[in-house]
């Protein structure tokens, strides 16, 4: 034993590894929805369900160019990722004032807080509502607004991450990052969407060194339609601290091991691969393999209200699709996405405490 390691931690160690190595398939969906759990990949956006879609679409004075819910739901069949986007940016056009961003965001967090997630890191997408014409401040407050409802009346702790669309321009991001800097102690990083294909991070190299400047932490979306190469780029052009998706890197057995040496966090979220056939089924998913190679993998959600389910959905469609996740791998992605997050020491350090307890108790 380490004279340093203290008693007590040892043996809830060892609490921990017996429990993970008896805990039987057939009882993990139930430990997969109870457990505590983060989520760093979330789009607020694509949140909005098409009920509250229609709701706020009546309140606004808006004409949707659907007839009913049931029709709006239907239309969510998507074959890639760009025929998904034009559907997700057609979705929020119905939100105009801070009332509507507080209650998209407030509807995803009663539904995080049922699937017991403690933490999110919403990204938002300002340059989608500030070119409708809509303020930074409008989108910002509301948000803001959520975060702090989310904490005092769900217990859920929350940050903001600021995404410039990579399908613009650089100038753009730069412009939106102006916009930001007031507001800039309600913003814990910025990250990189939208369609991968033909823009590469390091389109966006010189904003995100400004960023970095800033203080920003840093992320960007690569390797889910795009190359090995894109992941490479974000690493050592853009500088990010976590890759968001990353699944192509299977595909670069070097980056696979710079993935696994350096523990660069890997956002995934499997309904949402298979949704957008990067994947073609949930049985196809590499989300094991991924974590075997010993890479910081997380689960999350994306864009739940489109992709068919938030967290716990993910988490228990992907364990039943894959027979060789186990209760060991349960617990390593959730208390990697602890260690992922841009949460404090103590935050992670409480977190993980409740994750080991809630699966000694199993």
């Amino acid at each position: 034993m380490n004279p340093t390691t203290p008693p007590e931690k040892t043996a809830m160690t060892a609490t921990i590894d017996a429990a993970l190595a008896s805990i039987p398939r057939e009882r993990l969906p139930a430990l997969l929805q109870r457990m505590p759990k983060a989520e760093l990949h979330i789009h607020i956006e694509g949140s909005l369900e098409p009920e509250l879609i229609f709701a706020l679409a009546q309140r606004n004075g808006l004409s949707l160019p659907y007839t009913s819910v049931e029709a709006l739901r239907a239309a969510y069949a998507f074959k890639d990722l760009q025929s998904f986007l034009d559907i997700y940016y057609a979705g929020a056009s119905v939100l105009l004032t801070e009332e509507d961003f507080f209650d998209m965001a407030m509807a995803y967090f009663r539904r995080a807080a049922a699937d017991h997630v403690v933490h999110a890191e919403l990204f938002f997408d300002p340059q989608t509502h500030t070119d409708r014409g809509v303020p930074f401040a409008t989108v910002i407050d509301g948000l803001t607004r959520a975060v702090d409802a989310a904490q005092r009346e769900l217990g859920v702790s929350a940050l903001l991450i600021m995404c410039f669309l990579r399908h613009l321009s650089e100038e753009a991001a730069f412009e939106t990052l102006e916009q930001a800097l007031p507001h800039r102690k309600k913003i814990i990083g910025v990250g990189l969407d939208s369609g991968e294909h033909g823009n590469p991070p390091e389109k966006f190299a010189r904003v995100f060194a400004r960023c970095k400047e800033l203080g920003f932490r840093l992320v960007a979306h690569a390797g889910e339609e795009g190359p090995p190469a894109y992941i490479w780029s974000a690493l050592d052009v853009l500088h990010v601290e976590r890759i968001d998706h990353g699944v192509r890197c299977a595909g670069d057995p070097a980056l696979v091991a710079r993935l696994a040496a350096e523990r660069m966090p890997l956002t995934v979220c499997p309904l949402s691969n298979v949704k957008l056939c990067v994947f073609k089924s949930m049985a196809e998913h590499n989300l094991a393999s991924l974590l075997d190679a010993g890479l910081c993998a997380t689960v999350n959600s994306d864009d739940p209200a489109y992709f068919g389910g938030y967290m716990n959905a993910n988490f228990t469609e992907a364990f039943a699709a894959l027979p060789q996740l186990t209760a060991r791998h349960a617990h390593r992605l959730a208390a990697n996405s602890f260690e992922a997050s841009f949460a404090g020491a103590a935050q992670k350090l409480r977190w993980k405490t409740a994750l080991d307890a809630a699966f000694a108790q199993a």
